[in-house]
């Protein structure tokens, strides 16, 4: 499984509560540019209307090889493919106060471009700070061992 992009911020800024594998609907020139991993997640979120998930603001690159085709939007919204169990399920929760839809990851499985989504409550200042306070004291403890053992 090769990734090719990542929301490193999602961590960050939600407690992850159930992830979700999604295949997203691409045009050959987006998948070329994906392959190439021109590619980018930071400020993209999922949004459900109509019974389909679509993927939102996520860039990819145009193709510099598609000559006069390449004229599309890099940041149009994108059809993401998920049961209908799946879409009932996410629309349950979504709609309870407090819960979002977040791309955590894009990947290649085998040849198929696949999106790692998930839902995700918010976090409180004082949970990011809790979580850069523990990031700093592992960070200082592996220093530690790190120096102990060399």
């Amino acid at each position: 499984m090769k990734v090719i992009a990542v929301n490193k911020s999602a961590s960050f800024e939600y407690f992850i509560e159930e992830k979700f594998e999604a295949g997203i609907v691409l045009e050959g020139s987006e998948v070329k540019s994906l392959r190439a991993g021109k590619a980018s997640l930071g400020e993209s979120f999922c949004e459900l209307s109509r019974g389909e998930v679509l993927l939102k603001n996520m860039h990819i690159a145009l193709y510099d090889k598609s000559g006069a085709f390449s004229t599309r939007d890099s940041r149009k919204d994108r059809k993401l493919l998920l049961h209908k169990q799946e879409i009932a399920k996410i629309a349950g929760k979504v709609n309870e106060k407090g819960y979002t839809l977040v791309p955590l990851k894009l990947y290649f499985k085998e040849a198929l471009i696949k999106a790692e989504i998930a839902l995700c409550k918010g976090k409180h200042t004082y949970d990011k700070k809790r979580a850069l306070a523990e990031r700093d004291v592992k960070r200082s403890t592996d220093r530690a061992v790190k120096e102990i053992f060399n």
